[in-house]
């Protein structure tokens, strides 16, 4: 036992009651002495070993009392209608950030230690309770060390007067309002994103085609998708073009500005613009690239783009054709896709004096030729690789389309639909829209061959 029971209970058992404990080796339990049945024990010192054992859970539970009100910041206090006599508990003064000297605070008196405004809330309240009515509750505000603190009381009738307990709930107060204003502005971030992205979105409607626009030729027919991103701050500098030159070849390009936003936005509408203007010299692909080099280099500080861009001949079927460190085509042809070889080309902004280079590739009928953008392929849960492995098998899926053989001047809808839904399926088969990039894609179907009458001019 510890050193202060062993002292109490010493101090209540004299020495010949130790003396007469039994000699033959055996002990009196010790709960018989403390219950006083120890046929060596006398009533008066039985009475005041429970009165000990009394004592002391009533300070035990006093203690375990007093943690409770400084762990709920709260107090409690007794009113006595009848004499007039107000009793509090310790913490009622830390609440009110009064002395004790002071004394505690008359019930009558409680509304004057409010702020002015909160003062007819707790006069009612009062009021009320002093009645006799239910048990009643409010919040009020005290000034307390030159700030204000809010306060919580809950005030019930008792037989000889009030009961209540106050509860300091100042910190929830401020933890609400924190959480409050959070959600003021978040909700303003989320507005000013959204209000962001409609301008976003307007811009690029305003500087590129029609996203889902799609163009039919004697020989061919183009279409084009673009997908915006996801999420608001990730819409980029992703671009597509066709332009139908005057001597009957289709330019076509696929771009993307480093960046996100509307400063993205705004370079990727100069370099698209220049890029449509210098097709009008009928320069080869690679000078076309050069000299957008040499734009980016000189007007367009720190930005960099990739570039993939050539001219599609439909008579012939032949593409001629450049990049700049941007993703090759994709050629699906009998229901097979690859990416074609490259022709050497650095990123437009990375360095100059390096010559950029162009190849040809002949489209045969049935085949179906794919620009993009990385945004199609890149996701930030899979590798790069794994994207253009999918890419490839969704566009070898998409290629398979119906090609009615009609005459070349009254197609048939049903290859425009067909088309249309084939890259619709191919974009769905590879995750959907990106939720952290632009997406563009451009596709090249080939009629057959009886569509075909200057083919092999």
């Amino acid at each position: 036992m510890s050193g202060a029971t062993s002292g109490a209970v010493s101090g209540v058992m004299s020495a010949g009651a130790l003396r007469d404990r039994p000699q033959d080796g055996s002990a009196t339990p010790f709960a018989e002495v403390l219950d006083g049945t120890s046929g060596g024990g006398s009533a008066p010192r039985a009475e005041s070993l429970r009165h000990l054992r009394a004592q002391r859970a009533h300070n035990h539970g006093s203690r375990l009392l007093a943690h409770a009100q400084r762990l709920g910041n709260m107090g409690w206090s007794e009113w006595n209608l009848n004499t007039g006599e107000t009793a509090w508990s310790d913490h009622m003064y830390v609440i009110f950030g009064r002395d004790a000297e002071q004394g505690p605070i008359r019930l009558h008196d409680l509304p004057k230690h409010a702020e002015p405004s909160d003062r007819p809330v707790l006069d009612s309240l009062v009021s009320r309770v002093t009645r006799g009515e239910q048990p009643v509750h409010a919040e009020f505000r005290i000034r307390k060390g030159g700030g204000i603190r809010n306060l919580r009381a809950v005030l019930e009738p008792a037989a000889s007067g009030v009961h209540g307990i106050i509860q300091d709930i100042t910190g929830r107060r401020q933890a609400e309002q924190i959480m409050s204003e959070s959600r003021r502005q978040l909700l303003e971030v989320r507005e000013q994103a959204a209000e962001e992205r409609h301008i976003t979105l307007a811009l690029r409607d305003a500087i590129l085609p029609e996203p889902g626009a799609s163009l039919t030729l004697p020989y061919a027919r183009i279409a084009v998708r673009y997908v915006p991103a996801e999420k608001a701050a990730s819409l980029g500098g992703d671009w597509y073009e066709t332009a139908r030159l005057p001597d009957g070849r289709m330019f076509l390009a696929v771009g993307d500005v480093s960046g996100h936003g509307l400063p993205a936005i705004a370079e990727m509408a100069q370099l698209r613009h220049a890029l449509v203007g210098l097709t009008m010299t009928g320069a080869s692909p690679d000078l076309l690239l050069a000299w957008l080099n040499t734009l980016v280099l000189n007007r367009l500080d720190d930005t960099t783009a990739t570039v993939v861009c050539g001219y599609f001949d439909p008579p012939t079927r032949l593409f001629t054709w450049a990049q700049a460190g941007h993703l090759p085509p994709v050629l699906v042809r009998r229901g097979i896709a690859g990416q074609l070889a490259a022709p050497h080309g650095v990123v437009l902004g990375a360095t100059s004096g390096v010559p950029y280079t162009v190849t040809e590739t002949r489209l045969e009928p049935g085949d179906l030729l794919l620009m993009f953008s990385d945004g199609l392929i890149e996701r930030r849960s899979r590798d790069i690789g794994d994207g253009l492995a999918l890419t490839l098998q969704a566009a070898g899926a998409a290629a398979h389309h119906d090609d009615p053989a009609t005459d070349p001047t009254s197609l048939d809808t049903s290859l425009d639909t067909s088309l249309d839904a084939g890259l619709d399926r191919l974009i769905e088969a590879i995750g959907g829209p990106n939720p952290e990039d632009d997406t563009c894609l451009l596709a090249v179907s080939v009629l057959g061959g009886d569509r075909n009458p200057g083919a092999d001019r």
